[in-house]
């Protein structure tokens, strides 16, 4: 027997620690009478393994076919090594071996799975009507984690010890419970500073109140009661944006909204985001949820304290993001009570929040998803590189929906979510986040990645950090991101669409096409009027599309949103170049043509004015304006006064992608937040599937500013020597 001995040691990378992967690997063994043991380390799970060669080869193939429900392999490294005659197979607790650096992925945190559901909702159950139930196959990771390795200790779990029951499942590595870190019961874990059902009536009374979530608190209230939201409104200075709703289940949701196979998927997995779906015209939910536009934002239950809820209530809720404009979500119950006076009631517990998050949110484009907005369920995202790089990368996004970005040894890790940085509260936010990440890998960056916007805070920051760095252009990064989703290292013809960012020439960029690196095409620019205000302001960008095509006289006589003293005011503006930068930005054209067509003047939030022209697209209209490419500026030839104004404007950007890609002839990117669009996207990718064109866009990462920081940081690797 000994001389057919065989022996391999596994290192195993990705998503593996605090997901029951090393019971997981402990049953298999034992499946495969193999012999040796299993451990975690600070890059991810060791396993040193003998037996018969054939079942060794066994073994490794179930790694691949049947592992935990929430892991994600990244990387299998095996190695021959000389047979110990180990007597058994056993689950090492303690790290034997520290090394230098810590590579370990961080889970994120997961929806409540299926088993500790029926457990919850069974009275006589250990864990019945618990709302911190968990498991290794759901609940917190990411937002209670201080470091790796994932273990109780390095968590916000610490202060709580187990009682004998819990230890027992614990300990036991054929119960699902083993070593699962936030593990609790009634007895031992967390408490609640008021009762489920009281929270229940306070919403059915009409109340506006917040319950803590796994990643921060949402303010939550009833979504019928049209008096309750228009409240909530004007507490949060919201006049329209809208908000998103979560449902007790999918029947639930069926009376609110369409949703497909796809969306379906997408609402009931382990991740369980907000789901952009199209609006059923008749419901019960009130008008105030999301006025004016045709889309709405949903959500299942995906704590066990949000299921229990859903067990006293027989409507839908708003569950929002608490939190000032501009700011991050709060994740304590002294800023609720100082910062959203207006709340009448909180639901509390005290498990801390170590690391805020927030709802991820999607949409499904072409039947694949598109992420929006990455966080709760999809981040720390990581992503494997070809080879090992010998540098350690920050890279620090933009200034809108700012994420960072770190890349070392073989993997570059997405971080979360972390908004606009457009106050205080949110730069610190995003100082927090860098600093979280440098404590979880014992990172200190060798360069850092900026872009070249100069007063971008993210760029002032990295100015000051006496480090290395290295800019990438906006527009250019948003290419990389969806390179580095791809893993692509080839040139291609790359379509770079979104509101504004800082081109190379200092003008403000945002209609850009590169072939590989060089930016080829843009459109002709427009003249931002006011500056900063015509975001705010469609109507300004309207205005100086009109002021491109016609005389003062002429413009005077047009039934226009201005007072005729503003039009010659802002003409001068034009003529004499004063506070007015010029901008190729397809989303700036998106609020032009919005004003244009008589729905949108004046933005209450990002993207309104493409969300109305959403709305307000004709499918049965087949026409578009004539366009031109002059020494590479594109100039579309509007009518601007023709009915299907919104109509024949999408289809020209349509017909201006496919065009340019017939002429390149190589393979199609589509990045930017314009592409966010959801109509502008489908019917680029149907045309371009019509041309036999083979074409990228992001899915898995988001097409939006969020995506910066990982074209920025994938830039910079194509341009290492060791990278390929």
């Amino acid at each position: 027997m000994e001389a057919i001995l065989k022996a391999k040691t596994i290192t195993i990378t990705g998503r593996v620690q605090g997901v029951g992967f090393r019971p997981f690997i402990y049953k298999l063994a034992i499946k495969f009478n193999l012999k040796g043991y299993v451990k975690n380390n600070e890059q991810g799970v060791f396993i040193f393994i003998e037996g018969k060669d054939n079942y060794i080869k066994s073994f490794l193939n179930e790694i691949y076919l049947d592992n935990p429900p929430l892991a994600d392999i990244v990387d299998v490294r095996v190695k021959n090594v000389v047979p110990l005659y180990k007597g058994q197979f056993e689950i090492i607790q303690d790290i034997v071996e520290i090394s230098t650096s810590k590579t370990a992925t961080i889970s994120p945190d997961f929806a409540i799975c299926n088993k500790c559901k029926i457990e919850i909702l069974t009275k006589p159950h250990k864990y019945g009507n618990y709302f911190a139930t968990n498991c290794t196959d759901c609940g917190p990771r990411y937002s209670i984690i201080q470091t790796v390795p994932y273990d109780r200790e390095n968590t916000s779990m610490a202060k709580f010890k187990m009682c004998s029951s819990c230890q027992q499942e614990y300990d036991d590595p054929q119960n699902r419970r083993y070593h699962a870190q936030p593990i609790s019961c009634h007895k031992c874990g967390p408490s609640l500073n008021m009762s489920i059902e009281d929270m229940a009536k306070y919403i059915k009374n009409g109340d506006i109140v917040a319950i803590k979530g796994i990643g921060g608190f949402h303010i939550v209230c009833d979504a019928t009661n049209d008096n309750t939201l228009k409240q909530l409104r004007e507490y949060k200075h919201r006049p329209t944006k809208p908000f998103a709703i979560m449902c007790k289940d999918l029947k639930q949701l069926s009376t609110l909204a369409e949703f497909s196979k796809k969306e379906e998927m997408i609402l009931t997995s382990k991740e369980a985001p907000i789901v952009i779906l199209k609006k059923l015209n008749k419901s019960i939910i009130s008008k105030e949820i999301a006025p004016n536009i045709d889309r709405i934002g949903c959500f299942l239950p995906y704590t066990p304290l949000q299921y229990l809820l859903f067990q006293h209530l027989k409507t839908p809720i708003v569950a929002t993001s608490a939190n000032l404009k501009g700011e991050p979500i709060i994740t304590n119950i002294e800023d609720i009570k100082t910062k959203l006076p207006f709340i009448k009631h909180i639901l509390d517990f005290d498990r801390d929040i170590v690391n805020a998050i927030d709802d991820s949110l999607t949409q499904v484009v072409d039947n694949k998803i598109q992420i929006l907005r990455n966080a709760r369920g999809y981040t720390p995202k990581t992503i494997k590189l070809k080879n090992k790089i010998d540098k350690k990368i920050l890279a620090v996004g933009a200034n809108q929906k700012s994420t960072i970005a770190l890349a070392f040894d073989d993997k570059v890790i997405l971080s979360p979510y972390i908004g606009d940085l457009n106050s205080i509260k949110s730069f610190d936010f995003f100082i927090r986040t860098i600093e979280s990440f440098k404590r979880f890998y014992d990172f200190e960056p060798d360069v850092i990645i900026i872009d070249k916007h100069p007063n971008y805070e993210t760029t002032k920051w990295a100015k000051q950090q006496n480090i290395k760095l290295f800019e990438v252009q906006h527009h250019l990064a948003h290419i990389y991101a969806t390179k580095a989703e791809f893993n692509l290292d080839k040139d291609c013809l790359g379509f770079s669409f979104d509101g504004t960012g800082y081109g190379d020439d200092g003008t403000l960029w945002g209609g850009e096409v590169f072939v590989g690196d060089e930016r080829k095409y843009h459109f002709k620019p427009i003249k931002l009027l006011g500056g900063d205000k015509a975001i705010k302001e469609p109507r300004r960008v309207a205005l100086s599309m009109l002021f491109d095509n016609y005389n003062l006289t002429e413009i005077l006589n047009f039934k226009l949103p201005f007072e005729k003293n503003e039009i010659k005011l802002l003409y001068k503006s034009y003529i004499n170049n004063l506070n007015a930068p010029l901008s190729t930005s397809v989303g700036r054209m998106f609020d032009g043509v919005a004003s244009l067509s008589g729905f949108c003047d004046f933005q209450t939030y990002e993207g309104e004015a493409g969300l109305l022209c959403e709305k307000a697209y004709n499918p049965t209209c087949q026409e578009n304006f004539n366009f031109k490419i002059d020494n590479g500026t594109i100039d579309i030839n509007f009518d601007f006064f023709d009915k299907n104004l919104v109509s024949k404007f999408i289809n020209t950007l349509v017909e201006i992608i496919i065009y340019i890609s017939k002429k390149e002839k190589i393979d199609v990117i589509l990045s930017g937040g314009v592409f966010q669009n959801k109509t502008l996207l489908e019917l680029t990718l149907k045309r371009l599937k019509e041309q036999h064109i083979n074409y990228y866009h992001q899915q898995n990462t988001p097409i939006n500013d969020s995506g910066i920081s990982l074209g920025q940081i994938w830039k910079y690797i194509s341009t290492l020597n060791n990278f390929s």
